[in-house]
C-alpha cells in the first residue's frame, strides 16, 4: 500500500492569523506590565523639552603649555568629559566643541545636575601625591587638644596587614588578592594625637608667679616640627590654611594647581574635615589605565579597583614601596584632583600592575571614585565661561509644537488611507495606535532602564515613522490589489500577496534601521536621540506588520462585506479593473481535431 503524500499549503492558503494575534496581545500585555511595575507612567524628557544647565567651557593657555589648545586635544578632551557625564547616569548629555576653544555641555533637567557640573567642571589633571602629614581643619580648643579626624575614625590599612582608616573616608589601598582581615595598627590610631600634640606644644608655657603682675607671654606661632619631614614653611602654610568653608576650599584648590605637579603643597578634603601636607605628584592620573566600582560579594562592601598603564605601575610600585614601611600618616598616598584631596588610603607593602581602594563606602560613593579615576585626566585645562539654565516651559512649548506636527501629520495619513484604501483603511489605522502604543511604552521603560531620555530630534524620528509604517501597509494593500487585478477572488488574493509584500517590507526595513544605526554611531546628542528612535521604530514595524497588519487582514478577508468585495472595502474588483474571471471560473476547452462520430 501506498504512503499517502504529506500536502503542501498552497500560497494562497490562509493561515493561522489567531497565533500572531495572540502573540502581539501577550506583548502588549508583558510590556505594559513592566511600565506600570516601574511606576513610570511618562518618558524622561532631555534638556530641550524639560528644561536643563547648558555650560561653556573655554580652553585656556598654561605656562610651559605652548600650542596644548588644539584639535586633537580638544577632541579628546570632549570625549573624556562626554564619559565624565555619562559615567553619572545622565542620558542624552550633548558634548561637543564650539568654535577652536570651546565645549558646549547640556545637562538635562531629572538628573543629578549638581554633581553631574561638578564633573564637567573638575578639569585639571588627577595626581597621586604622597601624604607627609595631616591637620584637623578646626583650631584647637582651650581645653586641649582638637582630636584629629584620622583619631576620630582610627587608623588607615593597607594591603591587609592592618586595619588603620584614614582620616577623610577609612579608605585602603590593596594589591591582588590580599587578606581582608587584618589588627589594628597602634602607630596610625596614636598618629591623630601626636600631630596636635605638636601643633599645641609651642604654645604651652609655665604659669607665671603669683605675685607677678605682668601680663603672661603671647603664645608663639604653632608650627610642625621639621624633623617629621615637613619642611617649616610647608608648617607654616598648613597651619595657616583655610579649609572651613566652600570658597576658601576653592581657593586653596587653585593655589594648588598653580603649584604645579613638581611643588610640595597643602590641601584640603572634599568635606572640609582634614587638611593635609602633600608631596610632589608621583604618579599622574594618565598613569591609570581603567577603574570600577565593584561589591565584594565575600567581604559584602564595595570597593574600587585600579588598574594601570606600564608606566604608571613602575611609578606606584616605586612610590608605594618607598613610604609603605613609613609610620602613619606617611604611608599614605592622596589621590587629588583640581587640586583637592578626594581619597587619601594607606599602604604597607609594594603595589604594582592593580590595586584596589576599600574603605567606608556606598554604591554611589565607589563609582564616584572610580568614575574620577577612569575619566580624571584631561589633556588641557578649561574655565566655565558661561552657564544658562534652560526653563521647562520653552520646553514644554517645543514638545507641544512637537506633538502638534505628529498629529497632524498623523491625520493627513488617515485621511489619504480612508480616501484611497476606503473600509481596508481600519486595518492601517489599527496597526498605526498598536504601533504609536508600544513606542510610547518601550520609551517610557527604557527611561529608568537605560537612562534614555525623549528629545525634540527623538520626537522627529517618531514621527517619521509614521511614513515607514504606512508605508508597510500601502506595500502590502497593493500586492493584494494586484493579485485581484489579474483575476483571483479576495481571500487567496490576500494570501497569495504575502509572501511577495513580505519580502519587500523587510529589505526596506532593513535599509532604514542600517541607516539609524550609521547615524547613532556618526552623531552625537540629541541627533542620537532620532537615529535611536528611527532604528526603534523600524524595528517595531517589523513586529507590527507580521503579527497585527497580516494576520487582521486575514480575518477581515472571512467577512462578506470584503470577501465579495464591496465597493466600499477597498477590494472592488469592478473599481480595480480586474480581469475576467473574477472569480476563477475555468471555461470549458474543445480539442480542435476532434474525430467525427461513426454513424
Amino acid at each position: 500500500m501506498a504512503t499517502p503524500k504529506k500536502r503542501r499549503r498552497s500560497p494562497g492558503a490562509p493561515g493561522k492569523p489567531w497565533r500572531a494575534l495572540t502573540a502581539m496581545i501577550l506583548l502588549i500585555v508583558v510590556l505594559t506590565g513592566g511600565m506600570l511595575l516601574t511606576g513610570a507612567n511618562t518618558p524622561r524628557l532631555g534638556i530641550d523639552l524639560a528644561g536643563g544647565t547648558s555650560i561653556t567651557l573655554t580652553a585656556k593657555n598654561e605656562p610651559g603649555k605652548k600650542d596644548a589648545v588644539n584639535e586633537e586635544n580638544m577632541k579628546t578632551a570632549v570625549s573624556i568629559i562626554d564619559r565624565r557625564v555619562n559615567g553619572l547616569g545622565v542620558s542624552e548629555a550633548e558634548v561637543a566643541t564650539q568654535g577652536e576653544r570651546n565645549i558646549i555641555v547640556n545637562i538635562p533637567r531629572g538628573t543629578d545636575e549638581a554633581q553631574a557640573r561638578e564633573q564637567v567642571g573638575t578639569t585639571a589633571e588627577l595626581g597621586f601625591r604622597t601624604v607627609l602629614t595631616v591637620a584637623p581643619v578646626g583650631p584647637p580648643t582651650p581645653d586641649g587638644p582638637t582630636p584629629s579626624p584620622s583619631e576620630e575614625a582610627g587608623g588607615d590599612d593597607a594591603d591587609g596587614s592592618g586595619d588603620a582608616e584614614n582620616g577623610e573616608e577609612g579608605e585602603k589601598a590593596e594589591e591582588g588578592d590580599a587578606s581582608p582581615t587584618a589588627s589594628p595598627s597602634p602607630g596610625a590610631t596614636t598618629q591623630g594625637r601626636a600631630l596636635t600634640d605638636a601643633l599645641t606644644a609651642e604654645t604651652e608655657s609655665p604659669a607665671p608667679p603669683a605675685d607677678d603682675a605682668s601680663p603672661p607671654a603671647e603664645p608663639e606661632e604653632p608650627g610642625l616640627p621639621e624633623q617629621q619631614g615637613v619642611p617649616a614653611e610647608l608648617a607654616k602654610e598648613l597651619q595657616a590654611l583655610d579649609c572651613s568653608t566652600e570658597e576658601a576650599r576653592a581657593k586653596a584648590n587653585q593655589d594648588v594647581v598653580a603649584a604645579g605637579a613638581s611643588e610640595s603643597v597643602v590641601a584640603c578634603d572634599r568635606d572640609g574635615e582634614v587638611k593635609y601636607a602633600l608631596g610632589k605628584v608621583e604618579v599622574p592620573g594618565t598613569g591609570v589605565e581603567s577603574a570600577s566600582s565593584v561589591f565584594d560579594q565575600q567581604r559584602t562592601m564595595w570597593i574600587v579597583q585600579m588598574e594601570f598603564t606600564s608606566a604608571g605601575s613602575k611609578q606606584f610600585a616605586d612610590v608605594t614601596s618607598r613610604i609603605a614601611q613609613l609610620p602613619s600618616p606617611q604611608n599614605q598616598f592622596a589621590i587629588t584632583l583640581d587640586g583637592e584631596v578626594v581619597s587619601a588610603p594607606s599602604v604597607s607593602t609594594r603595589i604594582s600592575g592593580s590595586a584596589e581602594i576599600t574603605g567606608s563606602f556606598d554604591q554611589d560613593s565607589s563609582a564616584e571614585l572610580a568614575n574620577i579615576l577612569k575619566f580624571g585626566a584631561l589633556p588641557i585645562s578649561f574655565e566655565e565661561s558661561n552657564v544658562v539654565t534652560i526653563s521647562p516651559s520653552l520646553g514644554g512649548e517645543q514638545l507641544k509644537a512637537g506633538l502638534i506636527a505628529g498629529a497632524i501629520g498623523l491625520a493627513l495619513v488617515v485621511v489619504y488611507l480612508f480616501f484611497y484604501y476606503r473600509a481596508l483603511a481600519l486595518v492601517a489605522i489599527a496597526s498605526l495606535l498598536i504601533m504609536g502604543g508600544l513606542t510610547y511604552v518601550i520609551m517610557t521603560l527604557l527611561g529608568p532602564g537605560i537612562g534614555f531620555a525623549l528629545s525634540l530630534p527623538a520626537v522627529c524620528g517618531a514621527i517619521v515613522a509614521i511614513g515607514i509604517t504606512a508605508d508597510s501597509f500601502i506595500v502590502y494593500f497593493e500586492r493584494i490589489r494586484d493579485e485581484v487585478r489579474e483575476g483571483r477572488s479576495i481571500r487567496p488574493a490576500i494570501e497569495r500577496a504575502w509572501p511577495r509584500a513580505r519580502h519587500t517590507i523587510i529589505i526596506s526595513d532593513v535599509v532604514s534601521f542600517l541607516a539609524a544605526v550609521v547615524l547613532f554611531f556618526a552623531a552625537v546628542g540629541s541627533v542620537q536621540g532620532f537615529a535611536f528612535v528611527l532604528g526603534l521604530t523600524t524595528l517595531l514595524d517589523v513586529v507590527v506588520v507580521f503579527l497585527m497588519t497580516k494576520p487582521l487582514t486575514s480575518l477581515l478577508a472571512s467577512r462578506k462585506f470584503f470577501s465579495e468585495g464591496h465597493p466600499w472595502s477597498g477590494l472592488d474588483p469592478k473599481r480595480l479593473g480586474a480581469r475576467p474571471p473574477v472569480r476563477g471560473r475555468r471555461s470549458a476547452v474543445t480539442p480542435a481535431t476532434a474525430e467525427p462520430k461513426e454513424a
